[in-house]
């Protein structure tokens, strides 16, 4: 199974996951440490497939992920209804390829021929007729962690030129049928994430991928990081854009003292990094490999919470 097959379908079981939820709308399983502290007015949110967050009132954005071929567009509907009944927004990633195995997997450069060529402006029109009619607020998140090469998306293939206009192509189109959608992008950071910029007449926010994983940092740089070490760098390449940042997949693995130091400094990261407006969890398993050490599992409720006194 390739890379992108594994996250595809391990995003398809969450999803699943997530509907019965939906449905269920069970308590949460545990009390959350993702807590807002006093004073701090920064926004908190999480990707949360298994309903850890769904009774906690401090989470106020709500993240989902779906692929813009081969989905049930009606399961927004239901993802909206439970982002307001906790008067949360509503941040969708859009990822440019399908779930379905009995798709054809394009190449990159297929893929990007086709974005500019039109073929797939249906599904983008479709997308943004279904997502501007949610009663949430709704930022679209299109083709994140485009300047990693490393990843398994075909966008993080393209050249720079190349994804700047099939991003443009991807909001234009948007924009004809939905003028109450914001859209976010959000590179990786890496250092050339500058090179990826579309303009700022398409972009609302930013958002940043930033994980805490203690084993790999101890083995890549010989002690565990800060936020503040893993932050600086990709914080100071887009400050001066002058937009909204987030944190919009945040995680953290290693022992309790780690996991504890990792998640407060979530909560609030500290007057070097004030144009952070929200930090969003990704509470879930890594869908890929942080080789040589697996797939770190992000979720709190299982690896911190067990060993933590309620």
């Amino acid at each position: 199974m390739t890379s992108a097959d594994r996250w595809a379908t391990q995003l398809l079981l969450c999803a699943l996951v997530g509907a019965i939820l939906l449905v269920l709308a069970p308590a949460a399983l545990t009390r959350t440490l993702l807590t807002d502290t006093a004073g701090n007015s920064m926004r908190l949110g999480a990707y949360d497939p298994y309903g850890t967050f769904a009774n906690d009132p401090r989470i106020g954005i709500e993240h989902v992920y779906v692929p813009w071929q081969d989905v049930n567009l009606a399961s927004l509907d239901s993802v909206d209804r439970y982002a307001r009944e906790r008067a949360r927004s509503l941040l969708i990633t859009v990822e440019p390829w399908s779930w379905s195995r009995a798709s054809k997997l394009v190449s990159p450069a297929e893929l990007h021929s086709g974005i500019m060529a039109g073929r797939y402006d249906p599904a983008i029109l479709a997308l943004c007729k279904t997502a501007t009619l949610l009663q949430s607020q709704v930022t679209i998140r299109w083709a994140h962690e485009m300047d990693l090469q490393s990843a398994p998306y075909p966008w993080s293939r393209w050249r720079p030129a190349e994804y700047i206009e099939a991003y443009r192509h991807f909001v234009d189109t948007c924009r004809q049928v939905a003028n109450n959608i914001k859209f976010m992008w959000s590179p990786r950071g890496e250092a050339n994430l500058r090179d990826y910029y579309p303009g700022g007449d398409y972009v609302d926010s930013i958002g940043l991928t930033i994980f805490g994983y203690q084993k790999y940092e101890v083995a890549l740089y010989g002690k565990a990081l800060t936020l503040a070490e893993r932050l600086k760098s990709p914080y100071e390449l887009v400050i001066e854009y002058g937009k909204e940042l987030y944190i919009t997949e945040y995680g953290c693995y290693g022992d309790t003292g780690y996991m504890k130091r990792c998640i407060e400094e979530g909560k609030a990261p500290g007057a070097n990094f004030s144009k952070i407006a929200g930090i969003v969890y990704f509470n879930e398993i890594d869908p890929h490999q942080w080789q040589p050490h697996g797939s770190p599992d992000w979720r709190i409720f299982s690896k911190f919470f067990a060993e933590t006194k309620r």
